[in-house]
């Protein structure tokens, strides 16, 4: 799905745009500069995997980070870049959430139910040790 939602921004001339950074440019474009905490905890991910995410995003072009209001925070804004296309980010968002919504009526097993049983399952036990596991058993991983 992330192929083809990059192959419209190839189309469109929406270059170096991953996808999953559309998230957090839509929120900053709602709410306006945050810190990488506040959006962190609005798009309900880590500090430390957004500040990844922030990093990625301003080596593209599509933020600037500057000082917070303490030494220890960055604000998180919007580039020029970023402002010019985030109608279209908009939009793509909306008919993605759409063409989802369409999927999930033609199939009997909810797309939104098998990411929630997913994510069940790895709180009762991680990906990781779930893999750890396997590779225990295995003579080759020694």
């Amino acid at each position: 799905m992330d192929a083809d939602i990059a192959r419209l921004y190839a189309e469109r001339r929406i270059e170096g745009l991953k996808p999953s950074f559309v998230r957090e440019l839509l929120r900053l474009h709602a709410c306006g500069p945050m810190t990488i905490k506040a959006l962190a905890e609005s798009v309900g991910r880590t500090h430390s995997a957004l500040s990844q995410k922030v990093a990625a995003m301003r080596a593209a072009g599509w933020v600037e980070t500057v000082a917070g209001a303490d030494a220890r925070s960055k604000q998180v804004t919007l580039t020029e870049q970023a402002r010019k296309v985030i109608g279209r980010l908009a939009a793509e968002w909306r008919a993605t959430e759409a063409a989802l919504a369409e999927i999930e009526a033609e199939v009997p097993y909810p797309l939104s139910r098998v990411v929630a049983d997913i994510e069940r399952a790895l709180e009762r036990k991680s990906f990781h040790d779930r893999i750890a596991e396997r590779l225990a058993e295995d003579p080759a991983w020694e």
